[in-house]
């Protein structure tokens, strides 16, 4: 069961970007955020509670899983939904983000002290230029500045959360590390709001399914296979999966969006798949 969630992980993960443009034409980015992330932290505290987690940790476990949560739910998904906000086409903030395995692999050296090897350089570069051609190639619309900067911080910010979720010192049950680092994108998005946002939601259905899809499938499924996966494996080798995002968004995009799909793009998932298999494989 273990060696299939990589793949559970890749195709709930790549599904969030399927949905994030429903919300975003039915909320501000921040409180969309912020009303997610309230509902998963209140299912991860019932869940602890049922499961007899204790939820009293000592200061340093909380502050390391709460400013894990601003960095992850704060500023990536921030970032990435305030981008898509602006005009920043979804491809292109995927494509943006897949850089952070390059990041990682470059960081998880000197941080981490692993010992990233050519052959897993290969992989990181092979995965990302099949990632490229996938979204690069053939998007030919204009960048917002802003969506663009906010985007860049995103990759900032999901690529400090996976070295920073990795040299956690904790042993903390799953539920109750997720949690507060629920707990942590809240209070960011609600800081966010309360300065710099004008808050609205409309409730409609559209917003609603694509929120239950994001809330139930991302946050409590995706998000939790992604924990286990960095607890369990290196930094490097497990953001290496990242780079089959992009394409399994696009393949879905055609599938139940009707987006075209070339024979570039195939070419490219082809490309990205050997990237991640030589740079993943023990």
């Amino acid at each position: 069961m273990v060696r299939i969630f990589p793949f559970i992980f890749i195709i709930l993960w790549s599904s969030a970007f399927i949905t994030t443009k429903p919300l975003i034409d039915n909320s501000d980015p921040f409180s969309a955020l912020a009303f997610r992330f309230s509902i998963v932290t209140a299912g991860f505290f019932i869940f602890s509670l049922y499961s007899k987690q204790n939820i009293f940790v000592s200061k340093k476990n909380f502050f390391e899983s709460f400013f894990s949560g601003v960095l992850f739910h704060g500023l990536y998904l921030g970032g990435v939904f305030f981008s898509i906000s602006k005009g920043m086409p979804t491809g292109i903030a995927a494509l943006i983000v897949t850089l952070q395995p390059i990041l990682t692999n470059a960081l998880s050296g000197p941080i981490l002290n692993e010992k990233v090897t050519i052959r897993q350089w290969v992989g990181v570069l092979l995965g990302f230029s099949g990632a490229a051609i996938v979204l690069g190639l053939d998007i030919g619309s204009n960048i917002p500045v802003i969506g663009l900067v906010a985007t860049v911080i995103a990759l900032i910010a999901i690529t400090s959360s996976t070295i920073w979720q990795k040299k956690l010192s904790s042993n903390l049950p799953l539920s109750v590390s997720n949690m507060y680092q629920a707990l942590g994108g809240v209070v960011f998005h609600i800081i966010i709001i309360i300065f710099f946002a004008k808050p609205y939601i409309n409730f409609s259905q559209t917003f609603l399914i694509a929120m239950s899809h994001q809330i139930f499938l991302v946050s409590f499924g995706a998000f939790t296979i992604l924990m286990y996966l960095i607890k369990n494996n290196s930094a490097s080798k497990t953001v290496s999966i990242f780079f089959l995002i992009p394409a399994t968004s696009a393949l879905m995009a055609w599938l139940f969006l009707n987006e075209s799909l070339t024979n570039l793009d195939l070419l490219g998932f082809l490309i990205t798949s050997i990237g991640v298999y030589i740079a993943t494989r023990d």
